[in-house]
């Protein structure tokens, strides 16, 4: 993949909307953006009386760049009319598209960039463009430094510079299929999620997502997550309508008083009757959400039942007690029994035992090389939602450490309160990440949308540094994007559907449940599969 997608890799919210308009995502309480207004505040504080003159009060030498202190964030993130205004939705061959739009990437300035220039930081960290392209997008205005154009490269950054990069984005399709919603008493909102769309705006995608569907579409508002579920995996989805609710749920999730029953078809024959197995998971990468059977991991539980077999697959009933990361997908791979369609836990890459048994003759630096390096060979990294550069993923495992911190939840959709993060915090004005640093808190909830934080305010939007926001009305074709000059493909089956599907979520008072998945079905015979129209 090229270029433009390559920026999706920053954070997709946005602050600060017209108070008339219709605020349509989910309302955010106040601990996001903590840092930077703590810091402004404090700024503020100290010069509280002074009166200011000219560049903030400092007179500047001749020929001195005027950087401007860092702008207060408003804590609560939301999205509102104008961010779905940004472009719309067409449906073409079963799947629902979105149609290109412009885009403006913003950062501040990092630590480690001060006394760089431009050009070294687009040339050394973001190198999902050429050096032609950040020329050529210097001289058309969309590359700008306190929002000012910024023409020559070579200008020097310093603390608090707030960069911005215009791009035309483009979103990868998913299934066609509409949001079917279950439940919507004003406490909970329960959708039937399809496969292939992510929760909330990560990565690549925005409007092709759940929380900008229901707005969208529905006008459906002011929703707090409860849980998330892998971008790939389909089925129950709940929200909260309310901060009361969300709070009552999340509780109930930390006092492990909500079951949870999925449904999978795996590879081979399932033995019969129960099998649970206990094997302890550790993370091996953040940023792919990539995790393996070790001693050094966290406990884990799950609870497996073989439903039927047709002669090559078998459907499974999966009981996670505990709560890990792809905890369901992690112990079935171990079982030798990986699910149809796992991009990561069926890949070739763990070697001929592909992981049974905890066998694989891999570092967890190699392991992580050689899953890239798979998916990068069969043009399919769109399946581990990273950029296709993969700049620095192949060594990212290596930075990880183990949290002690509680991780209450099921193994796709892992909920917790602990404020893990996955993903690299290395993105800048491309919009993409170089990978260089630790851990991103955006695309983190579309690989492994495991962090919990009963509210969309997420580890996403407290990132309130890579804030968003498109300029202008869709355009079909952009001179400088390398994605309008590519005749992409359709995605297939394989990148859009893992047969996995939470079944069902039950608690003391409320149990909230869905169809069982065609592919679930005891006589179901993989063929040559097309997606069907949308309604």
């Amino acid at each position: 993949m090229h270029s433009s997608s390559m920026m999706e890799q920053s954070a997709v919210a946005e602050v600060n909307c017209p108070e008339s308009e219709e605020k349509t995502t989910t309302k955010e309480v106040t601990e996001s953006g903590k840092r930077k207004s703590e810091e402004t505040g404090d700024a503020e504080k100290k010069g509280r009386g002074k009166k200011r003159r000219g560049a903030g009060g400092k007179k500047l030498r001749p020929g001195e760049r005027y950087v401007p202190p860092p702008q207060k964030r408003n804590p609560g993130v939301s999205f509102c009319k104008e961010h779905f205004d940004e472009t719309d939705y067409y449906f073409d061959g079963g799947l629902r598209k979105v149609r290109p739009y412009y885009f403006d990437f913003k950062t501040y300035c990092k630590g480690r960039w001060i006394g760089k220039s431009l050009l070294e930081v687009f040339k050394h960290e973001f190198r999902a463009e050429t050096m032609e392209y950040y020329h050529r997008a210097a001289k058309e205005g969309r590359i700008r430094l306190n929002d000012t154009p910024v023409e020559d490269l070579s200008v020097v950054l310093r603390n608090n510079d707030l960069m911005k990069n215009t791009v035309h984005r483009h979103e990868p399709p998913v299934v066609g299929r509409p949001l079917e919603v279950l439940v919507d008493d004003g406490e909970v909102l329960v959708v039937d999620k399809p496969a292939s769309i992510p929760v909330h705006p990560c990565g690549r995608f925005r409007h092709n997502t759940v929380i900008f569907i229901l707005g969208k579409e529905r006008g459906i508002s002011e929703l707090h997550t409860v849980h998330r579920l892998d971008r790939l995996t389909s089925g129950v989805l709940m929200f909260a309508r309310t901060l009361e609710t969300s709070q009552k749920l999340d509780q109930l999730v930390r006092d492990r008083q909500v079951e949870k029953e999925y449904v999978c078809r795996v590879e081979g024959d399932f033995p019969d009757g129960e099998l649970v197995c206990e094997e302890p998971i550790l993370v091996v990468s953040f940023k792919v959400g990539l995790c393996r059977v070790d001693p050094k991991g966290k406990e884990s539980r799950t609870v497996f039942q073989r439903l039927s077999f047709n002669g090559k697959t078998s459907v499974v009933r999966c009981l996670p007690l505990t709560g890990r990361t792809h905890q369901i997908r992690v112990h079935l791979q171990y079982l030798g029994f990986p699910i149809l369609n796992d991009p990561i836990y069926g890949s070739s890459a763990w070697g001929p035992h592909r992981g049974k048994g905890g066998q694989v003759d891999k570092s967890n630096e190699e392991l992580l090389q050689a899953l890239v390096e798979e998916h990068r060979s069969q043009e399919s990294l769109l399946l581990l939602d990273i950029p296709d550069d993969a700049v620095g993923i192949e060594q990212e495992s290596g930075k990880n450490k183990t949290s002690g911190k509680v991780d209450t939840s099921d193994g796709t959709s892992e909920l917790h309160t602990s404020g893990e993060i996955h993903q690299s915090d290395a993105q800048g004005p491309t919009g993409c990440s170089s990978g260089s640093e630790t851990v991103d808190k955006v695309s983190q909830i579309c690989t492994d949308p495991n962090a919990n934080n009963t509210s969309l305010e997420s580890e996403a939007d407290k990132s309130a540094g890579n804030l968003t926001k498109a300029t202008t009305q869709p355009e079909t074709r952009d001179n400088l994007c390398s994605e309008c000059k590519l005749d992409r493909a359709d995605p297939t089956e394989k990148e859009l559907i893992m047969y996995l599907h939470a079944l069902r979520y039950k608690g003391p008072d409320f149990e909230y449940s869905t169809r069982s998945p065609d592919w679930a079905k005891e006589d179901w015979v993989e063929t040559e599969w097309s997606l069907p129209d949308a309604d």
